[in-house]
C-alpha cells in the first residue's frame, strides 16, 4: 500500500496568508518591516474621528500664549521626527489631571494639570517628544494589529460586562478615551524618541527624567490606590529615570550643540495665572452635595458614592459599581419630547410615569426596563427624572440604573438625589473662584519652606507645593529665584 499525501485547499487559510503578506509595512522609526493592518490613512481617520469626542469630554483650555508655544515647539519637533509629513495637532484640555496622551494620526493632548506641573520648557519638550514618538512609531496602529491577530481563526463567545457598567457605557456621551495602555517596550521606545527629538530642537533632555520623578512623587503622595493618570497610561519601569539620563548624555555628546536649553523663567512666566486644580465654577462637591455655580443648581448624592464631573455629564456610583446615577442635558425642547426620545434611543419598556413639580421645576418621571433578551438576568431598571429649567430654556435629565432584581433596594438612593434637585441661590456657593498659579520671586536666599511661609501658603499644602515646584522643602533658593505659589481670585490672563 502506497503512502499518499493529500493537499487540502482551504480558502480561509489562503485569504489570511494573503492578508498577512499584504499587510507588512516599514516602521518609520526602526526601518524594519512589520505586520500592520492599519494604513496611514486609517490612522489619520481614527484620530479625526476620536478628536471631537476627546474635546467634548474634557473641553479645551483657551490660553493663547500657551497654545502658541505648544504649536510652535510641536511643529518644530515634527519636522525633525521620523514622520515630518504627517499633520499634527496639539491641544490643551481643560482638565486638572496630570496627563498627556496621543491618538493615531497626529493628535497630541496636554492637560492644564500637567502644564501646571512642568517647571521649565525642557520638561515639557521631553514629554512632547515622548507623545510624538508614540505617533511616529505607530504604537496605536500596532495595538490595533495585535487586536486583529488575537481574533484571526478564533471564534469566542461574548464576555458580558456587569449589567450596570454595560448600560453606563451606552449612556456615556463622552469618548472611551484611547489613552493607550502601551507595552513597556513601546514606552521605552517613546522615551528614547522623546530624548532624541527634544535634544535635536535644542532642549536638555535630562529634565525629562526629572519630570518623571515629579510624577512619581505625585503618585506617592496620592497613595498606592490612586495612581496619577499619566502613570496609569504610561507604565513606569524602575530604571526609567536613570535610563533617560543616560540617553540624554549620549545624544548631547553626539550632537555637540553649543548649549541645551532649560528655560525655567520663561516657562514659569507663561503659566503665571493659569487655573490650578478643579475649577469650581464648572461644578464642585462639598459634604455630599454637588453645586454648579454657572448653571445655578445643586443636588445631594448618597454618602460613600463616588462622583465624576465632566463638561458633558455628572456620574455617581457606589464603590461596588452595581448602580449608577447620571445627570446631563437632554437634547429636547419639552419634557415629553425628552422622555420619548430617551425611551426610543435605549429601547426601553416603560412601566410607570408621573408628572410633578420638584422644587419649582416642572418634571416628568418614569420607571422603565431595558430587557436583555439573550440573558434576562442581565436586564436593568431605570428611574429617570426630566426637569425643565425655564430660566435657561433647557431640559435636564437625571437617571438611576441598577440590575432589575436589585432596583427596589436602590430606588430610595435615586429618589433622595432626584427629589432634592433645586436652584442654587446662595451667593457664597455661586461666587466661588478656582485656585490659580502665581509666580513670585523670592527677595533673598532662603529655603523653599521659608518662602512658602513668607507668601502665606497653608502649611497643609507645603508638600503639594514642593512637588508643584519640583523641589524639596529644604532646597535652597537664591535671591530673585522664581517659584510657584497658589492664590484665589481671577487670573488676570488674557
Amino acid at each position: 500500500m502506497k503512502n499518499t499525501m493529500r493537499y487540502i485547499f482551504n480558502p480561509l487559510i489562503v485569504t489570511i496568508a494573503l492578508l498577512f503578506l499584504s499587510s507588512c509595512s516599514r516602521n518609520p522609526v526602526t526601518g524594519k518591516k512589520e505586520l500592520n493592518f492599519m494604513s496611514e490613512s486609517q490612522e489619520i481617520a481614527m484620530g479625526e474621528q476620536s478628536d471631537p469626542d476627546v474635546v467634548a469630554q474634557f473641553g479645551l483650555f483657551e490660553d493663547e500664549t500657551l497654545q502658541n508655544f505648544i504649536d510652535k515647539e510641536g511643529q518644530k519637533m515634527v519636522k525633525i521626527s521620523h514622520r515630518p509629513d504627517l499633520d499634527f495637532e496639539f491641544k490643551i484640555l481643560n482638565s486638572p489631571v496630570v496627563n498627556a496622551f496621543a491618538l493615531p494620526g497626529g493628535y497630541v493632548y496636554f492637560t492644564r494639570g500637567i502644564l501646571a506641573h512642568f517647571s521649565n520648557e525642557a520638561e515639557f519638550a521631553g514629554v512632547l517628544g515622548h507623545e510624538i514618538g508614540h505617533v511616529t512609531a505607530r504604537h496605536g496602529a500596532e495595538q490595533y494589529t495585535n487586536q486583529i491577530l488575537s481574533q484571526v481563526g478564533l471564534m469566542v463567545g461574548l464576555v458580558v460586562s456587569p449589567t450596570v457598567r454595560q448600560f453606563a457605557n451606552e449612556i456615556s456621551q463622552g469618548v472611551q478615551l484611547m489613552m493607550l495602555s502601551n507595552s513597556r517596550s513601546n514606552e521605552s521606545q517613546s522615551d528614547k524618541l522623546g530624548v532624541e527629538y527634544s535634544t535635536k530642537i535644542g532642549y536638555d533632555a535630562n529634565q525629562m527624567a526629572n519630570f518623571f520623578r515629579t510624577i512619581g512623587r505625585i503618585g506617592a503622595r496620592a497613595g498606592a490606590n490612586e495612581i496619577p493618570d499619566f502613570l496609569s497610561t504610561h507604565p513606569n519601569p524602575a530604571d526609567r529615570f536613570s535610563k533617560v539620563h543616560e540617553l540624554a548624555e549620549k545624544w548631547q555628546q553626539k550632537l555637540q550643540l553649543p548649549e541645551y536649553k532649560i528655560n525655567r523663567d520663561s516657562y514659569l512666566e507663561m503659566i503665571d495665572g493659569i487655573i490650578y486644580g478643579e475649577d469650581p465654577r464648572e461644578g464642585y462637591t462639598d459634604n455630599n452635595v454637588f453645586y454648579h455655580p454657572e448653571l445655578r443648581f445643586s443636588f445631594p448624592y448618597p454618602s460613600g458614592w463616588q462622583l465624576v464631573n465632566t463638561p458633558q455629564q455628572v456620574q455617581m456610583a457606589p464603590k461596588d459599581q452595581n448602580a449608577m446615577m447620571v445627570f446631563s442635558l437632554a437634547p429636547a425642547k419639552s419634557l415629553r419630547e425628552a422622555a420619548d426620545g430617551f425611551v426610543q434611543q435605549f429601547k426601553l419598556t416603560v412601566s410607570e410615569t408621573n408628572s410633578k413639580t420638584v422644587n419649582g421645576y416642572p418634571s416628568y418621571q418614569m420607571v422603565a426596563d431595558q430587557v436583555n433578551e439573550q440573558d434576562p438576568s442581565q436586564s436593568v431598571r431605570l428611574l429617570t427624572y426630566f426637569y425643565q429649567d425655564k430660566s435657561n430654556n433647557v431640559i435636564y435629565q437625571m437617571l438611576g440604573v441598577a440590575p432589575r432584581q436589585e432596583f427596589n433596594s436602590l430606588s430610595n438612593y435615586f429618589m433622595f438625589t432626584m427629589d432634592n434637585f433645586k436652584t442654587l441661590r446662595d451667593p457664597a456657593r455661586i461666587n466661588v473662584q478656582p485656585d490659580h498659579i502665581r509666580i513670585v520671586s523670592v527677595p533673598a536666599s532662603m529655603t523653599l519652606a521659608q518662602a512658602l511661609r513668607r507668601y502665606n501658603m497653608p502649611a497643609d499644602r507645603f508638600d503639594e507645593l514642593a512637588i508643584l515646584n519640583s523641589m524639596e522643602l529644604s532646597d535652597k533658593l537664591n535671591a530673585n529665584e522664581k517659584i510657584k505659589v497658589i492664590s484665589k481670585g481671577k487670573s488676570g490672563r488674557p
